[in-house]
Order: C-alpha cells, then sequence, then structure tokens
C-alpha cells in the first residue's frame, strides 16, 4: 500500500509503517491538539493520504485504550479510490472534555479485502438458498 505522509504529520515524528507480527491494524494519529466536549464528536486530521489497492477496504477501529477512555469511532470506511486525507470521526460518550494531544493515537485501521462481485436479482425470497440459520438475526445465534 502506498501512502503520502502530511508535513505536520513528519514534524511530529512519527512513522506510519505496516502493524508489528501479531498485530491487525495501522496505527492513526492526531497531528493536532482537539477538545471533544461531552457527548460531542470531532473529525480529527491524521494526515495521512493513502493509496489502497483495489478490491480492499480500510476500516478504521477503536483502540482499545481510546475505548476505555470513553471514545468511540464513528463511520470508518475507507474506499480504495478515495485519495484524500484519512480522517477519523471520535465520539466522546463521558460527561467531560476530552483532550486529545497532537502525537496520539486515537485509532486502528484494517485493510481488508472486499466482496464486489455482481448483484444477481432473483423474482422471489424463496429463490434465495435456505440456511438452518434463516431470518433470525440480532443475537438470535447466541440462545
Amino acid at each position: 500500500m502506498r501512502a503520502y505522509l502530511s508535513e505536520a504529520l513528519v514534524k511530529l515524528n512519527i512513522q506510519f509503517r505496516e502493524p508489528k507480527q501479531g498485530d491487525a491494524g495501522y496505527d492513526l494519529y492526531a497531528i493536532e491538539a482537539y477538545a471533544i466536549p461531552p457527548g460531542g464528536r470531532t473529525l480529527i486530521s491524521t494526515g495521512i493520504y493513502l493509496e489502497i489497492p483495489n478490491q480492499h477496504v480500510g476500516i478504521i477501529k477503536d483502540r482499545s485504550s481510546m475505548a476505555s477512555a470513553g471514545l468511540q469511532t464513528m463511520g470508518g470506511v475507507i474506499d480504495s479510490a478515495y485519495r484524500g486525507e484519512v480522517k477519523v470521526l471520535l465520539l466522546n460518550t463521558n460527561n467531560e472534555v476530552y483532550e486529545v494531544k497532537a502525537g496520539q493515537k486515537i485509532a486502528q485501521m484494517v485493510v481488508i479485502r472486499c466482496y464486489t462481485d455482481k448483484v444477481v436479482v432473483v423474482e422471489s425470497f424463496d429463490d434465495l438458498s435456505a440456511t438452518e440459520r434463516g431470518d433470525r438475526g440480532f443475537g438470535s445465534t447466541g440462545q
């Protein structure tokens, strides 16, 4: 995967590179400080521009340290055709302002292969293949 790193990211001496062995995601960092209000959300700049391979997608996910601090990522799909800056939308679920520091790890991006095959529309629901699970969802397999 090819990446362009902004001057702001380089000045923070942050190296965007492949995950360590055993890690699933690429670390994403804030390139400036932000104050996220209680219950508020803020779009965080990472200073990273990517060329994600065709038939792949970048999925932005929470870091456990951020989740335990009451922050959640929102949205988070980076298509392979996108060439703009990767940004992270963070939601503060706390009752206090959360201060993001410049250079802080804020999220991780997992790059996965995605299936984008042709859609075949069938005439009726019964034309779909039957499975043991059927249409049971929302926790039905855990019962």
